[in-house]
């Protein structure tokens, strides 16, 4: 009893031993998931305070303007353009854009849409209406499109076919949803977003009894209203729709005439009742009945296609997440050629550093950069960007051809060189105030966001720097009242946060370390913490005015120290780096220039002469004056001796170019003659064609000394065709520089080529592309602008030249005026016109909403190539104004006539 009560007690204490340990762990756990939380709480923060600092958010602006989607605008305009997540993923990026540099042309993305609250609606059960079912197979069509364009592109391009792999490769492994394309485009009419009868049988069907139905109402309305016509009850007879049902016009003293009739409504001036007959009712019931049940079965397909939207959320976002990726490549191609950029190289930590052309190992070698935002303000508006010129690309290093940046100008900024040995943790920038410390940080700064983002940097070829996983700043003044924070505990409090996040593949940048506090305590501090950073981080560069801190480079091969030159003549700042030499504020040389008490001046110099150190007097020398300018001297020859290589490399490149591009070119100029003889092959068919058509067309009205005459002229029409295009022609397009610059007007006296020097005139005009309907003799030909040539113009005015009588028809047409104000060549589709009831429509008594609605069934309803006449009255002209603005929105309409002083309040509309 006593061994068992001892094992229990034993294994108790176990228990109790074995949970405190497990309590333990599970708060330590507790405690480091909290502390790693916080960690990365701080990182995000400091990160976009960074951002913030180095005005990213401006860069990601600039490249926002070169997109061409909505999302990808949205993307880039709130600065969330993609940073990579390691050095393979930033490389990845850059590979990208080196495609989208070299394309030929900028790639189409008109008509992708943003879908994500479309596909949210249809997810959520919302029914989609056709616009948005349209949105959804337009994008998916110009997204398949796109593709389409890159692998076009790349198989024209044979000298390499993997030069567009890497924007291939963003819509390699994309579902297109084709079936779900074809199938709203087999249900849905996007051009009038309509439901197509087609979509389904009972559709079909219902919509097919509607329009039998309606076409006996219509019938029936216009039997009575014919008969109260001729019994004095109305002007003329009328037809219209009140409360939904169809009835007729009749005055309010006949309405006897209509005896059972029903009232549905009546006029304003109370005149005019408008009555549905008795034998309409039933018809008028069934078209109600049919018109429901039509919206049913539409709202059933609109379902149908909604939850196929639902179903496939997850590869229309994935499509279009890959759209926009493709979308931004393409803006940072063109915002390279904005800027000129330069493909940038990315080093990582630990692979071997390559010696550069003067035999030292960088691990940051950029030549000339220039700070993004300050050269945006300089260049020219983006509205005039050419995008795309392949002709200014060099395809060895993806940077322009032409229209290099000047090294040296006012209206630039001063280009930077950037040099940081391999073994170099911190760098230590010194010099005056306004010299450019700042200036330079924040360009490293940019340059290590822009290249791990993908964008080329504006500088000299082949820029290297390292990849960067956190670029952190403290830059500026973090003086807080809110939270008790002076401007060095501010400073303070953000180096700690700084150095809690930081990575050995970071990069750090603080301006003005260790300022604002005591002197000899600022420098001791600014010490350890940048001992600290040498140990932990991959890069750190600081701005300081404190002169001890340049002494570090003495003790420790990880320090560098750099300076901003400054002109003792002219007492302003140059902007240039001196690398490896330790700056001087020149306080007091800046307080001269601007106008400093000298008494003060004589007395701050010679207390300068008594705390200076004696290390710091011997930089007062001449040695070092002389060596200053000797590292200038030798600079300019560097700078002469490189610019000479590079010009004599971009002269190799050219010749072995041109040498290889023979063969290519031969084969081009043959395709282009062939091409040329097709082409004059073809004129030349249709030029005979349009003589024996307008021969055939005067067969059926002329006599026959007429026929002959025309026979002769055709005759002698097709002989001067064919030898014209035998030889050369007596209108060469060569042979006036004014036949690419001429415009046909109708009236002009012109020459047509083939027809010897024969005049015609030219009747009617069409359009932008410059061709003409010219009449020669009894013969009407369709002519090109380039094989004319004018005589004289004719003095008539430009708005009676546009109307021509049509003696064919013996009735007066005004063509329909396109957009650009050119009448269309579609007159010859349609045959004579006839009126009779069935091609008329009467708006006449209409409100505006139903002569619209009239007006859109009976366009849907008239078949091909017909006649539709519109009644629309003398009124206050309401009607006439929508019956216009349908005529011209709709596209079945190939033209219309306004009303004619032989046709008042009529309007003829041609249907397609």
């Amino acid at each position: 009893m006593e061994v068992c009560n001892r094992f229990i007690s034993i294994r108790s204490s176990s228990t109790f031993f074995f949970r405190s340990q497990i309590h333990k762990s599970i708060k330590l756990t507790s405690v480091k998931s909290k502390s790693s939380q916080d960690k990365i709480r701080v990182l995000k923060e400091l990160k976009k305070e960074t951002e913030e600092t180095l005005e990213w958010q401006s860069i990601c602006s600039s490249v926002s303007r070169f997109t061409s989607t909505s999302m990808g605008s949205s993307v880039s305009r709130s600065g969330n353009l993609p940073f990579g997540r390691d050095r393979e993923d930033s490389q990845k990026l850059l590979d990208q854009t080196t495609a989208a540099v070299l394309l030929p042309q900028t790639l189409d993305f008109s008509g992708i849409e943003d879908l994500s609250e479309i596909v949210g609606s249809a997810v959520s059960g919302e029914l989609l209406t056709v616009r948005q079912l349209c949105a959804v197979a337009r994008s998916l069509q110009s997204a398949r499109g796109v593709l389409e364009q890159l692998e076009k592109m790349s198989s024209e391009n044979q000298g390499d076919s993997q030069r567009y792999s890497p924007l291939l490769e963003i819509l390699k492994n994309c579902n297109f949803l084709t079936e779900l394309e074809q199938k709203i485009g087999f249900c849905i009419d996007c051009s009038l977003s309509v439901v197509k009868d087609q979509a389904s049988e009972k559709l079909g069907f219902i919509r097919s009894e509607r329009k039998r139905n309606m076409e006996s109402l219509e019938s029936l309305l216009k039997v009575v209203s014919t008969r109260i016509f001729q019994a004095g009850g109305i002007d003329s007879p009328l037809v219209t729709k009140r409360r939904s049902r169809m009835c007729v016009g009749i005055r309010a003293s006949h309405r006897s005439l209509l005896s059972g009739g029903v009232i549905l409504g009546v006029s304003s001036s109370g005149a005019t009742y408008f009555m549905e007959p008795k034998d309409a009712v039933e018809l008028n019931n069934m078209e109600v009945r049919l018109s429901n049940s039509e919206k049913a079965e539409e709202l059933a397909i609109l379902s149908l296609l909604t939850s196929e939207i639902a179903e496939s959320e997850m590869e229309i976002r994935y499509l279009m997440d890959k759209v926009v990726e493709l979308d931004l490549a393409s803006a940072r191609g063109s915002f390279a050629h904005w800027i000129n950029g330069v493909c940038p190289v990315l080093g990582a930590i630990h692979e071997s550093v390559e010696l550069n052309k003067t035999g030292e190992s960088l691990s940051v070698d950029i030549e000339c950069i220039r700070h993004p935002l300050l050269l945006e303000s300089s260049l020219r508006s983006l509205s005039s960007v050419e995008l795309g010129n392949s002709s200014q690309i060099d395809g060895s290093n993806g940077m322009a051809k032409s229209g290099r940046l000047p090294e040296h100008g006012a209206d630039f900024p001063v280009p930077l060189d950037i040099k940081i040995g391999d073994t170099t943790k911190v760098v230590v920038i010194s010099g005056p105030n306004t010299g450019g410390k700042t200036a330079t940080m924040k360009t490293l700064g940019l340059a290590a966001l822009m290249s791990k983002a993908g964008l080329y940097l504006p500088a000299k070829p082949s820029p290297k720097l390292p990849w960067f996983d956190h670029v952190l700043a403290d830059i500026g003044d973090h003086q807080s009242l809110e939270h008790n924070l002076s401007t060095f505990s501010g400073h303070i409090s953000r180096l700690c946060k700084i150095m809690e996040v930081a990575s050995s593949e970071s990069l750090v940048l603080v301006d003005e370390i260790g300022n604002s506090t005591d002197p000899s305590e600022g420098v001791a501090l600014s010490t350890s913490i940048l001992q600290y950073l040498a140990d932990r981080v991959n890069l750190a560069v600081v701005t300081t005015h404190y002169a001890d801190l340049s002494s570090l480079k003495a003790n420790d091969a990880r320090f560098e120290n750099a300076a901003m030159e400054f002109c003792i003549e002219t007492l302003q700042p140059t902007y240039r780096v001196l690398w490896g030499s330790t700056g001087t504020s020149n306080a007091l040389s800046i307080a001269k220039s601007i106008g400093f008490d000298q008494r003060l001046l004589v007395r701050a110099y010679e207390w300068v002469e008594k705390l200076m150190p004696d290390r710091q007097k011997e930089r007062k020398g001449l040695l070092y004056q002389s060596l200053l300018e000797e590292r200038e001297t030798l600079k300019a020859q560097a700078e002469k001796a490189a610019s000479a290589l590079s010009e004599i490399k971009k002269l190799h490149q050219e010749i072995l170019f041109e040498a290889e591009d023979i063969d290519r070119r031969e084969a081009a100029l043959k395709a282009k003659q062939s091409q040329q003889v097709h082409q004059e092959l073809e004129a030349a068919k249709s030029q005979i064609y349009s003589v024996v058509k307008a021969f055939e067309e005067q067969l059926n009205h002329a006599s026959s000394n007429q026929l002959n005459l025309s026979i002769k002229e055709s005759e002698a029409a097709i002989t001067a065709i064919v030898e014209s295009h035998r030889s050369s022609g007596d209108l060469s397009l060569q042979e006036s520089s004014s036949s690419s610059t001429y415009i046909p007007q109708t009236g002009d006296h012109v020459q047509v080529r083939g027809f010897g020097n024969k005049l015609a005139t030219v009747i009617k005009t069409s359009g932008d592309d410059g061709n003409a309907l010219v009449q020669f003799g009894k013969m009407r030909i369709l002519v090109k602008k380039n094989d004319m040539k004018v005589v004289s113009n004719s003095k008539r005015n430009a708005v009676s030249s546009s109307v021509l009588h049509l003696k064919e028809q013996g009735q007066r047409r005004i063509p329909k005026q396109s957009p650009t104000g050119s009448a269309t060549d579609e007159e010859g589709s349609f045959g004579p016109v006839v009126r009779t009831s069935k091609n008329t429509v009467d708006l006449r008594g209409m409100r505006a909403e139903e002569a619209i609605y009239h007006l859109n069934m009976a366009i849907a309803a008239c078949r091909s190539n017909k006649v539709l006449f519109i009644i629309h009255g003398m009124g206050s002209g309401v009607i006439k104004e929508c019956v216009l603005e349908i005529l011209s929105d709709n596209p079945r309409v190939a033209r219309f006539e306004q009303e004619s002083p032989t046709n008042y309040g009529c309007t003829v509309a041609y249907i397609k």
